[in-house]
């Protein structure tokens, strides 16, 4: 009974802490509706992030994407090319790269930047005693902390993820043309991949980008102000957010997988 009693314990924590994470997630998008919510102070947070997470981010996630489409791209060509299936091209750099792969790369990159630097600066805050500074001096922390940073890392993780797709397949049709792979003509390479973008393929990516954008951000928030007072605390925390985003990051890509495609 006490191992029973322990695994029912264990259960509604998590399911605790997934409600509180979702509520945090509705209650900021609802204060980023409003205008009035959005001084100054903010905008300039919200600018930070983006510059942080996306902009500074971009060249390492272009290098990976390059690498990514070298790999996958060429092979593919190669391949489809030595069994003259040339026409499976498109559908399968769609299904490879657009679905799967670059939303998750991206995220993974985000999440293990960006997500343990706001798990960790969040934490110093707190344990210095930043937090209370601000809530005396009357900001809120969801609308000063929370808005700016979700908000920045989704719609950063989105965009980066477009330019993961771009550079991919750019590296990819290059390299091939390079190694005598492939059609010589650029614009029958792109056509041959949009035909085959569909309805389904935005909406999973919008869903695979902004949905686990919003959650890592917001879990790397919350473990960064569960610590006390004692620094030792801020790795952990740290810690908890990279092990918990990874987490959520799978299960959203399968739930959104099985809903778009199955």
């Amino acid at each position: 009974m006490t191992y029973i009693g322990h695994i029912g314990k264990t259960t509604l924590a998590r399911w605790r802490s997934n409600v509180r994470l979702f509520a945090v997630v509705w209650a900021v998008l609802q204060l980023a509706a409003r205008p009035r919510y959005w001084p100054r102070t903010v905008r300039a947070v919200f600018a930070r992030q983006i510059l942080f997470t996306g902009v500074e981010a971009l060249k390492f996630v272009s290098l990976v994407a390059l690498i990514t489409g070298v790999s996958v791209v060429v092979q593919a060509q190669l391949w489809l090319g030595k069994t003259g299936q040339t026409a499976l091209l498109g559908p399968i750099l769609v299904m490879v790269i657009i679905r799967e792969v670059a939303p998750l790369l991206v995220n993974f990159i985000v999440i293990g930047r960006s997500g343990t630097a706001m798990a960790t600066e969040l934490a110093n805050m707190k344990v210095t005693g930043e937090i209370l500074v601000l809530e005396a001096q009357g900001l809120d922390p969801l609308v000063y902390l929370a808005m700016p940073r979700m908000l920045g890392m989704a719609i950063s993780v989105f965009c980066l993820t477009i330019a993961f797709i771009v550079v991919s397949f750019t590296s990819g049709y290059i390299c091939g043309i390079l190694m005598g792979v492939g059609v010589n003509d650029p614009l029958l390479f792109v056509d041959s991949i949009l035909k085959d973008v569909h309805l389904p393929d935005v909406c999973s990516l919008l869903a695979k980008t902004l949905i686990p954008g919003m959650l890592t951000s917001v879990i790397c928030i919350l473990e960064g102000l569960s610590v006390q007072r004692a620094i030792t605390e801020v790795p952990q925390a740290a810690t908890r957010a990279v092990v918990r985003s990874i987490a959520i990051l799978f299960i959203v890509s399968v739930i959104v997988s099985i809903l778009s495609y199955v």
